[in-house]
C-alpha cells in the first residue's frame, strides 16, 4: 500500500477544475462532497485530488486550513479504497460542506463511507454504458 499524496496526485489545473464544476458528477456522504469527472491526464496516477473548505461556512483562514490538512490526511490514507477499484482516471474535488468542525475520527469515517459509495456509483455508471 502506498500511503503518499505526491505533487503529481495534486489537482492544480484551472481548466480541469472548471471542468469539474461544469461537467462534473457529485456523490454526498454529509458533510463530505466528492465532485469528480473522468478524465486522460499525462500523469501515471489513477485520481487526481484536491480540497476544498468553504469561508462561508469557515471565516477563519486558520480552521480553512486545518479541516483542508485533515481532508488531505483522510485520502492519503484512504485512497487505496479508490485506486483498487477504479479501471480508468478520474479528477476529483473534496469538499467540506457544513459549519459543524468535527473531530479527525469522524471525517475519516465519513471519507471511508463517501469513497465506497463513489466506488458503488462508479460501477453503476458503468455498467449502465455497457447495456
Amino acid at each position: 500500500m502506498d500511503f503518499t499524496y505526491p505533487k503529481s496526485e495534486k489537482l492544480k489545473s484551472k481548466k480541469i477544475i472548471d471542468l469539474l464544476f461544469s461537467e462534473g458528477k457529485s456523490v454526498g456522504k454529509y458533510p463530505l462532497r466528492l465532485v469528480y469527472v473522468q478524465h486522460d491526464f499525462e500523469e501515471n496516477v489513477p485520481v487526481k485530488m484536491g480540497v476544498s473548505v468553504s469561508k462561508k461556512y469557515f471565516k477563519k483562514a486558520v480552521d480553512r486550513n486545518y479541516l483542508k490538512r485533515v481532508l488531505r490526511e483522510c485520502y492519503r490514507l484512504n485512497k487505496s479504497l479508490l485506486t483498487e477499484h477504479l479501471e480508468k482516471k478520474y479528477c476529483v474535488m473534496f469538499f467540506y460542506q457544513t459549519n459543524e468542525k468535527l473531530s479527525y475520527q469522524e471525517i475519516e469515517e465519513k471519507t471511508k463511507l463517501l469513497f465506497e459509495k463513489f466506488i458503488k456509483t462508479i460501477h453503476q455508471e458503468n455498467n449502465s454504458n455497457l447495456e
